[in-house]
């Protein structure tokens, strides 16, 4: 069987999740390859939006003007709206951006980078060993093979890397089925958050981008249907029975099915294989989350493998990944079961949304609420203190005088890749002297004073606050040593 040249690291799906995955890797140089099973890039779009963090992640990399004009989205949970206008951040996310644009987006950065997508290759098998991961595939030509010190599975759901590793993947089955479609040449009232029928059923409709309109329906005791045999007039006719408006007329661009299923990978590494997206969780499609979460895992999971393979990581860097993000994703299996029995549940769940009305009314619970599902409240473990920002994303839009005269953003600092320390006195950072190539140093003031103060801040890669003066416990020697290394070279990580 032919073998390609050994890589780095393996990438198995050049959807969304994969291709971030696979830009964060090349833009740290690292040798990747992203294997895809289509021979061509999908057009539908099972993504029309991403949340407000993702939004932040593809900022500070200098993607996010490359995708055009978005349009705010508007807040809920399982169909109970929540008003963000009264919150001090920016909890909107962002619609009407089609997955097919997105991963356009995603591919021309990846590319650019000189990352090789070779599509139309199918995993079937791999085998693990102390020095790296040789993958069987299937490609046009037959079988092929590849070797890799690290293989990471980004190909969905039904994930064939999962599989292969033997990972768990526990959570609740589908019971309910859901029918989806873009149609064109429609005129229909729009239900950016979905509406609620009588009885536990559900429509909704909102726009794509160039006349398009996305429509889901749930038919209350509809069990979930094989995707093969679906056809547009199913749909049409059970929007009719729902609405009593036709939709036959319209143009069908593409549909598709899917079920409430909820889970959640039992691991996300399994030695030298890792999961991300889909292929480590999942969630109904009409939580607008299962992209973006996906491609936080990215963003997690890429600096620091990119960080093992330079021989730069510290010891235990890597289990840092399943640490942070699975806990992530169990909360979304949690929320996504919640918000469906919400939402779906018929009348008798009036009194409990009539309760969660006037809680979200109280700012706190909106916030609280509004953190989850805008991705804004995630928070690490980064170490002890008492700064609110420790453990959570620095905002990107915080903006920096310079000593030449400059304004810059933080996302405009991160766009390099590496860690990025904030001081604001001026004083060299003796501590920071060996980690160059990992760390970016800036001095500058902030232009509105933060509150409470942040006299200097410690920012991974991915955008985390990892340590802050005043507030952190630790020392910055300690806190560049736990997720940066020494400047000394280590031998290279397992």
């Amino acid at each position: 069987m032919p073998r390609d040249t050994a890589r780095d690291v393996i990438v198995v799906g050049a959807g969304p999740v994969g291709l971030m995955l696979a830009g964060e890797l090349g833009l740290r140089g690292v040798d990747v390859v992203v294997y895809e099973r289509l021979l061509a890039p999908a057009r539908e779009s099972r993504g029309a939006s991403f949340t407000q963090r993702t939004a932040e992640c593809f900022d500070q990399r200098g993607l996010l003007g490359s995708l055009g004009a978005t349009e705010p989205a508007d807040s809920h949970f399982g169909g109970v709206p929540i008003d963000l206008s009264t919150l001090a951040e920016d909890h909107y996310g962002h619609r009407g951006i089609s997955q097919f644009r997105t991963e356009r987006m995603l591919e021309e950065w990846v590319t650019g980078l000189g990352v090789p997508i070779l599509r139309g290759h199918e995993v079937t098998g791999f085998e693990e060993d102390a020095d790296g991961v040789v993958v069987a595939l299937h490609g046009p030509d037959g079988a092929t093979g590849a070797t890799a010190r690290y293989l990471v599975g980004c190909d969905g759901g039904r994930s064939s890397v999962r599989k292969l590793a033997g990972i768990d993947f526990p959570g609740t089955p589908g019971g309910r089925g859901f029918l989806t479609a873009d149609v064109t040449g429609i005129e229909t009232r729009k239900r950016r958050i979905g509406e609620n029928l009588p009885g536990g059923s559900m429509i909704m409709a909102m726009d794509l981008e160039n006349g398009v309109t996305r429509v889901v329906v749930h038919e209350a005791g509809t069990a979930p249907r094989d995707r093969d045999s679906l056809t547009f007039t199913d749909l049409a006719d059970a929007w009719q029975r729902l609405t009593g408006e036709s939709l036959h007329h319209g143009e069908c661009r593409w549909i598709s099915c899917f079920t409430d299923a909820s889970r959640a990978a039992a691991a996300y590494r399994s030695g030298r294989v890792f999961l991300a997206g889909d292929s480590a969780h999942i969630q109904p499609p009409a939580m607008a989350q299962g992209l973006s979460v996906g491609v936080q895992d990215a963003v997690n999971l890429g600096w620091k493998l990119a960080a093992t393979v330079r021989g730069t990581a510290p010891e235990g860097l890597l289990d840092t990944y399943h640490a942070e993000r699975h806990p992530v994703g169990e909360q979304l299996a949690r929320n996504a079961r919640a918000a469906i029995e919400l939402r779906l549940t018929g009348e008798d769940m009036d009194p409990v949304r009539s309760l969660m009305t006037e809680l979200v009314a109280h700012r706190d619970a909106a916030e609280h609420l509004a953190g989850m599902l805008s991705n804004l409240g995630v928070r690490y473990d980064l170490g002890k203190g008492d700064h609110p920002l420790l453990g959570l994303r620095m905002p990107p839009g915080r903006e920096l005088d310079l000593p030449d005269g400059t304004r810059a953003r933080v996302a405009d600092l991160l766009r390099t890749g590496r860690g990025l320390l904030v001081t604001t006195d001026g004083a060299p950072v003796p501590a920071a002297a060996g980690l160059t190539d990992r760390v970016d140093v800036v001095t500058g003031t902030w232009v509105t004073a933060p509150e409470p103060a942040l006299d200097a801040v410690l920012v991974r890669p991915d955008g985390y606050v990892a340590w802050t003066s005043p507030g952190s416990v630790d020392e910055l020697t300690e806190a560049l040593a736990r997720w940066f290394g020494t400047g000394e070279q280590p031998a290279q990580q397992p």
